[in-house]
């Protein structure tokens, strides 16, 4: 059993792995960024406890610049420390001689397969050529495009720029495609005081139980979800497009220090765009086989034995499925009824995902309000 656990934590905790990997191509002079010299010569970069959950994405909370920090970075999971080949694929893009002109047509090619072909991406793509240009000289070396290219590959990096910060955590700063962003807020699963190893491990009546324990008193609670909500109305009305949560759980519920909500990790909420593409078309026999992520789910069309491109299910139904779990045990007796009867409409609205937007809007407008009603003209509004 201790080997058993020993090899596990050693397969997800590899931010070593990662460190060296960055800060060789950081040394070559093929990377750079806000973070690499601190990381890389200054050793002022404070690596702490592992909150990964798979190995290829590392997650560790952290201390840089007097703040606290979670640090990402992605590490594929054949890498071989003895032969850190990662670079040939990662950093090969812009090539040397590509003009800045036509790194933002290769951004905006890039944005517009991602996101959709949308009028405001060319607001997008300046905020990439901002963030690239990290020390303010008003040009973009080659080193800094590598960087800023890697990490639009990120799922989470192009969900954090095209996001509001109020509900994500605050990109603070790059090396590479390695990343730092505001510290792991409060109420994640990463701060439930388990082990990466024990999460999986948890029968999931039990992971409920756990997570109710360990949340906010129920009208701090009535507050997160309203944020929760309000996240929802922006991935279906975002200046950019519209996005999917495709990986729905408890974990993903967190909330600052005033219990104001932030969604704990972005990188299970895909572009519309993107998990069309997944879907479209793909090989089925069932609709289990039409799955992206963990529960974004599309119809199988038996006849043809290909998936279809919508969604079945609303982003609105899975996180009211989740307020059922959050907010009825411990809800006010005056309450209990009519939010359990108006959490029960909302879970089970169906449909194709893009054909439920007026009685989507509608259900969740009801839903706030009710929520708000109850602690308006209180300390914890």
């Amino acid at each position: 059993m201790v080997y058993v656990h020993y090899s596990s934590y050693s397969e997800l905790c590899r931010g070593h792995v990662c460190q060296v990997v960055i800060c060789d191509q950081y040394h070559k002079g093929i990377i750079s960024g806000s973070v690499c010299r601190d990381l890389c010569e200054l050793n002022r970069v404070e690596w702490r406890a592992c909150l990964s959950s798979a190995p290829g994405q590392q997650v560790y909370s952290g201390r840089w610049q007097d703040k606290e920090v979670t640090i990402k970075c992605g590490i594929q999971e054949s890498f071989n420390p003895k032969a850190p080949r990662r670079e040939l694929v990662l950093f090969d893009k812009p090539t040397r001689g590509t003009s800045i002109k036509e790194f933002r047509e290769m951004t905006l090619g890039f944005l517009k397969a991602n996101l959709g072909d949308l009028p405001s991406l060319p607001a997008l793509v300046g905020q990439v050529l901002l963030v690239a240009d990290f020390n303010k000289d008003s040009r973009v070396s080659l080193a800094e495009a590598k960087s800023v290219w890697a990490l639009l590959q990120r799922n989470e990096f192009l969900l954090l720029l095209s996001l509001q910060e109020e509900h994500a955590s605050q990109l603070l700063g790059y090396c590479g495609d390695l990343y730092v962003t505001e510290g792991t807020p409060h109420g994640s699963w990463h701060r439930a005081a388990l082990p990466p190893t024990l999460r999986a491990l948890l029968p999931s009546a039990l992971h409920r139980a756990v997570q109710q324990w360990l949340s906010p008193a129920w009208p701090w609670r009535a507050k997160i979800a309203i944020g929760l909500l309000e996240f929802v109305e922006e991935l279906f009305h975002g200046a950019y497009g519209s996005f999917y949560m495709c990986d729905t759980t408890l974990a993903n519920v967190a909330y600052t220090a005033t219990y104001d909500f932030k969604m704990a990790d972005l990188q299970q909420v895909a572009p519309e765009a993107t998990v069309r593409r997944f879907l479209q078309g793909r090989h089925c026999e069932q609709s289990s086989d039409c799955t992206y992520g963990r529960d974004c789910r599309a119809p199988c069309d038996r006849l043809m034995r290909q998936c279809k491109g919508d969604l079945i299910q609303p982003n609105l139904a899975k996180v009211c499925e989740l307020l059922r779990d959050y907010l009825l045990p411990g809800a006010p007796a005056n309450l209990g009824e009519e939010l359990g009867k108006q959490l029960r409409t909302c879970a089970t609205l169906s449909g194709l995902a893009s054909q439920v937007e007026a009685h989507h809007s509608l259900v969740l407008s009801h839903l706030k309000t009710l929520l708000w009603k109850e602690i308006s003209n209180t300390k914890y509004s």
